[in-house]
Order: structure tokens, then C-alpha cells, then sequence
């Protein structure tokens, strides 16, 4: 059987990380048999109750684990430390504020289950699903950010600071990875280009948040982001490339009906 991790790193989302597990449930009753589902949870030092509620999860749940930071670290280091503790074939970056939705999740898998994929991107601007309409100059810096990651991967993303990413997980227990925040977006797109991977995009909904409403990235996070794009690339030598034992073989030889089509 396949086994799909999901990593759901947190900050302060008490109100918002409830929703989200029902989700994953929905998502888990949907794959089965076929697939099996494991959520590791890795809470970055919140303070409002987050934590205790997906332990209080985990224990009705036996899929869902919790691993707590004692303080708040940076969503980067939170998806470096569920690298120690996914276990499955396929691994999907799910953030907690369902800004993202879990049933995109069979549609971001798809091309790595059918062998083609190392790894998926959900495109926010690819056109598919309801799109919330926000922040004019976020969209304006993510397309600027985006062309600048283009340039120094040679890869041709539409949307490299999406939070909805799934990998092999050989690919992603691969990849040399050393940002603390949300700088750890470019830096993945530039792992997978140095590890030569296949890199797939799909078209995603997105329900983007408000600053009032938890919308924790800064233009400040835009500005770093840059040079962790330059610090990626001149440190390009640290990523091993990805086997071609990893590409030649799908996951599973017949896709679930809810995922072929």
C-alpha cells in the first residue's frame, strides 16, 4: 500500500487547525484502500492551544502525530524537522490555515503516483478552482520573486511561492535544506532543479487570508527571499543529484478512480 505523508507545520492557528484535520480525515476516507494517510503535525511554538488540540486529535486518531517546537522557529525549520519523522512514499506540505484545499491533494499527487512526477507544484495562477481576490502588490512581488527563481533555476514556474508542494519522499528527504522561514519556498524549487528532478505544476483554488484574519507573511519575508534564492544557488554543490532508480517506476501501477480522472 502507498502511504501519503502529510505535513501540516503550524503557528498560532487554534482557530483554523480543527477544520483542517477534518479535511485530512475527508481526504483519508476518500484514498483508502489504496493509499494510506499519516499527518505529522509539527507545532512551532504557538501559544493558543494549537498543540493540545491535535494531541488531543492524535489520540482518536492514530494517523495523526505531533511534534512541538518549544518556540517559534520559522515554518522552514518546522518542515526540516518533519523530515525525521514522515514515513511515506509520497510527502505533501499542507499548511494549517486552510488557505489551501486537501481536495487538491489527489490532483497534486496524481503525476507522481503515475511515475512521471519527483514533484508537484499547486499553481495558484494556472486558472482552476475559486480563487479569493486580495493584495494587488503580493501578486506583483510573487510574479517578480517567481521570474527571479526562473532565472537562477532554469525552471519555468508560474507560481514558485506556493505553499502546496508534494514530493517523492526520497526527493524530499534529499534535499539539502537550511532556511528557517518562508524563505524555504525558493530555496525547495532550487533543490529540486539542482537534484534534477522532474518538476510537475497543477492548478490550485487558494482561499487567502487578511492580515486581521492570520496572514503571517511580510514584505520583509519577499525581501529575504532573494537571498535565500542567491544562497541557494551558490551553494548548489551540497545538493546531490536525485538516483535515477527514483524515476523510472510509478508508485503505484493502477491509479484510485478518484485520482485518474
Amino acid at each position: 500500500m502507498t502511504l501519503l505523508s502529510i505535513v501540516v507545520p503550524c503557528y498560532n492557528e487554534a482557530a483554523t487547525i480543527d477544520g483542517s484535520l477534518d479535511a485530512l480525515d475527508a481526504l483519508r476516507e476518500r484514498l483508502a484502500p489504496a493509499i494510506a494517510v499519516e499527518v505529522v503535525a509539527v507545532d512551532d511554538g504557538s501559544r493558543d492551544g494549537t498543540a493540545d488540540r491535535i494531541e488531543a486529535r492524535g489520540r482518536h486518531a492514530g494517523y495523526v502525530r505531533l511534534v512541538r517546537h518549544e518556540v517559534n522557529a520559522g515554518k522552514g525549520t518546522a518542515i526540516r524537522t518533519a523530515r525525521d519523522h514522515v514515513r511515506g512514499d509520497i510527502v505533501v506540505i499542507q499548511d494549517a490555515d486552510l488557505e489551501y484545499d486537501p481536495q487538491d491533494i489527489p490532483a497534486l499527487i496524481a503525476p507522481i503516483l503515475s511515475g512521471v512526477a519527483d514533484a508537484v507544484l499547486g499553481s495558484r495562477f494556472r486558472g482552476a478552482g475559486a480563487h479569493r481576490v486580495l493584495y494587488f502588490w503580493h501578486r506583483v512581488g510573487n510574479g517578480l520573486l517567481t521570474l527571479l527563481s526562473n532565472m537562477l533555476t532554469d525552471l519555468n514556474v508560474t507560481d514558485m511561492e506556493t505553499g502546496y508542494k508534494a514530493f517523492r519522499g526520497d526527493a524530499f528527504r534529499l534535499m539539502h535544506l537550511t532556511t528557517s522561514r518562508f524563505g524555504i519556498e525558493p530555496e525547495m524549487i532550487a533543490r529540486l532543479s539542482q537534484m534534477g528532478a522532474r518538476v510537475y505544476e497543477v492548478p490550485i483554488s487558494y482561499h487567502g487570508r487578511t492580515y486581521a484574519e492570520g496572514k503571517k507573511i511580510t514584505w520583509r519575508d519577499g525581501a529575504a527571499a532573494i537571498v535565500h534564492m542567491f544562497s541557494a544557488h551558490v551553494t548548489a554543490r551540497r545538493q546531490p543529484r536525485l538516483p535515477v532508480r527514483a524515476r523510472v517506476t510509478p508508485i503505484v501501477n493502477r491509479l484510485p478512480v478518484s485520482l485518474a480522472g
